[in-house]
């Protein structure tokens, strides 16, 4: 044990010496704690007032929950799932088609000591996956088949919902499963499309996130760089690019994408060790800046760029932090217009 902490020892020093020199910036709003650990949020914005938009947030444990929290950082304990075990990431999309004359939006997750992923209606909260959907089912060991990340991508072809996710290991070639969305007379069900995705065989991939208007993939090799695809099913498994690594201390962690009317946007990342956020250009994914949002050790974010309240009135950026919380900002404390 000695020996290890000596190990260790010189490792957190390194880090604490190179956290973030840069001026902080405070949130706007703090959630109220979790019971357990907190990993990765997701943002629903209400299509009738804004203002009644909700974060989800989910909370790692074998008895976890899915976190549902209004734009003060109150839980709202009537749109809560909880008895969740280890749910780790957590997206959702607007419009899936149940039949000719329903559509709904969904929140999905990843359910990791279960092996599947789950799918709720929003706002009713009601289940639309009949106990949940398998992933992973020809993975050859069992840690193989821990879903650890997600992302949703709507298709602009034909309107198809994917899943995109990932896991706590994998191979080098086919580290991600894409699986698609349909409902009939009997209900939701899950369709394996592809596997594609190189990794390194460096630590683990965990952060995913989509651009459905551009139809690109992005997701974090963590000790690589951010690896990017396109997320079209049909327009190929090759890799576009692998870029980033350079300006990160240790783990890429989370992905947001902030988008505009305008086709300008940035992508978000967490740089988790360094305690900082570094921004890429959307279009040409080329370094911008580095931010300090005053987080500890982030995981999960998401953003939204419209208004929602007289809070967030640029859009709302939302970061998980190491104290079993979420940190609210206004979007446009980062500057990025």
């Amino acid at each position: 044990m000695k020996k290890a902490l000596l190990i260790l020892l010189p490792l957190t020093l390194t880090l604490a010496c190179n956290r973030s020199t840069l001026p902080a910036i405070a949130p706007d709003v703090i959630t109220e704690f979790t019971a357990n650990d907190t990993d990765d949020p997701a943002i629903w914005i209400h299509p009738e007032d804004a203002s009644k938009s909700i974060v989800f947030g989910t909370d790692k444990d074998t008895q976890g929950a899915i976190y549902a929290f209004d734009l003060e950082g109150k839980i709202i304990e009537a749109m809560t799932i909880r008895g969740v075990q280890r749910p780790n990431n957590v997206d959702v999309a607007y419009g899936f088609r149940i039949n000719d004359s329903t559509y709904t939006d969904v929140l999905v997750f990843t359910e990791r000591e279960k092996q599947q992923l789950r799918m709720y209606a929003i706002p009713e909260m009601k289940p639309l996956d009949q106990g949940g959907f398998p992933v992973f089912e020809d993975a050859t060991s069992p840690e193989q088949r821990l879903p650890m990340g997600i992302a949703l991508y709507t298709s602009p072809i034909d309107s198809s919902l994917y899943a995109i996710v990932g896991r706590k290991s994998g191979p080098l070639e086919g580290y991600l499963y894409q699986y698609r969305f349909s409902a009939d007379s009997l209900g939701v069900r899950s369709d394996f499309v592809r596997k594609f995705g190189k990794f390194s065989g460096e630590k683990e991939i965990e952060a995913i996130a989509v651009d459905d208007e551009k139809g690109f993939v992005y997701y974090s090799d963590e000790g690589v760089c951010i690896r990017k695809y396109h997320a079209e099913p049909n327009k190929g498994n090759n890799e576009i690019s692998c870029f980033g690594g350079e300006h990160f201390l240790a783990d890429i962690e989370g992905i947001a994408i902030a988008t505009y009317n305008t086709g300008e946007g940035y992508l978000i990342v967490s740089n988790q060790q360094k305690g900082e956020f570094n921004i890429f250009s959307r279009n040409t994914n080329e370094f911008v800046k580095a931010l300090n949002l005053s987080t500890m050790e982030t995981d999960g974010c998401e953003v939204v760029t419209v208004p929602l309240n007289d809070t967030f009135v640029h859009g709302l950026f939302v970061a998980m932090n190491d104290e079993k919380n979420f940190y609210f900002y206004d979007l446009g404390k980062l500057g990025l217009e």
